[in-house]
Parts: structure tokens; sequence; C-alpha cells
């Protein structure tokens, strides 16, 4: 079933790996990430590789070797590169601005929605005039900037007439016909 399971992880220079009991530690210049191990699923280091191995071929074994070679593999490429995701507002009078970690958005309510990020999550918005304004979202956690990101898009997700809402960039909207005379 696994077959990214046998592919070994490259571990770039200047990235630890410690391994705790079933809590993996993954050390990097962007940061410190750690994941707990299940499953029976054991780690060996190889000159400047990681390999996964699991007990068994049970269904259970060979699906966990997969998800953990995974969210290892996030983990390494985080602290070394980072990761980031760009949302773009779409909409007449929709604007961003950041102070710090606070995120303000005007999203046509009544009232700004003021969004405070965590301290992991760098936060940078781009306003130019003529252009729909884009947020940054810059971490070494796959995991929860894309939980950030999320969190954001569902305040005014895209809809399917105009393609109004909050999408990511590059995202491409499926757009339905207006109501025919």
């Amino acid at each position: 079933m696994s077959r990214i399971g046998k592919n070994p992880i490259a571990l770039p220079q200047g990235v630890e790996v410690k391994v705790n009991d079933n809590v993996v530690t993954v050390k990097g210049k962007l940061g410190e990430l750690t994941q707990e191990l299940s499953f029976d699923i054991t780690l060996k280091q190889e000159d400047g590789t990681l390999v996964i191995e699991r007990p068994s071929d049970s269904k259970e074994h060979k699906a966990a070797h997969g998800l953990y070679r995974a969210l290892i593999n996030n983990m390494v490429e985080g602290v070394s590169q980072g990761y980031t995701k760009e949302l773009e507002l779409v909409g007449v009078g929709y604007r961003a601005s950041n102070q710090g970690q606070k995120l303000d958005l005007a999203l046509g309510f009544s009232h700004n929605i003021v969004l405070e990020l965590a301290p992991e999550v760098k936060v940078e918005t781009v306003s130019e005039k003529g252009k729909n304004p884009i947020v940054k979202l810059t971490s070494h956690d796959k995991q929860l900037v894309g939980q950030v990101a999320a969190k954001i898009r569902s305040f005014r997700k895209p809809e399917p007439y105009k393609g109004k809402g909050i999408k990511f960039v590059g995202e491409v909207i499926r757009r339905k016909a207006g109501k025919s005379a």
C-alpha cells in the first residue's frame, strides 16, 4: 500500500533529528518541531538520510508507514525552508492590514474582523493600487500555516457567481452563469 513510506528522507545540512521513546524532534535554522509516533514505527538514520520502517505488512502498519514518512518529511522541509501560503481578497472594498501579529480584515461586514495569529506564523499584507490585496502567511509548521489560511478563508469563501471572497493565489473558482431572463 505505502510506496511513499519506502522512500528515504534526505536531511539537509543543519537539520538535526532526535528520537526519544516515540517522539521525533526535528531541529533546523527556522525552528523546532515534534511529532509523536505510534504503531511501532521505527526510524534509522544513515549518512544524511532517514529511513522509516514498519514492523509488519498489516494494513494499519502500511498506512501509518506512509503517514509518518510524509509528516516527518514535512517537518524536515519546514525547519530548513519553511512554508508560505498566499490569500487574495477579491471584492470591492475588501482590505487587509496588519500590526505585528494582528490581522485586520475589512470584508464587507458591518465591522472589521481582527484575528490574533500564533507567534510561529509571520503575516504580511500587500496592497497595491489597482490590484487585489494579498495576505502572505509564512511558518515552519505546514499544518499550522494551512490551518490559519483555512480559518482566514472561512470568513468569506469565494462565491461562484462573481468570484468575490477570499481565495488562495492561483486557485481557480468554478463559475456559474447568472439567471437567464
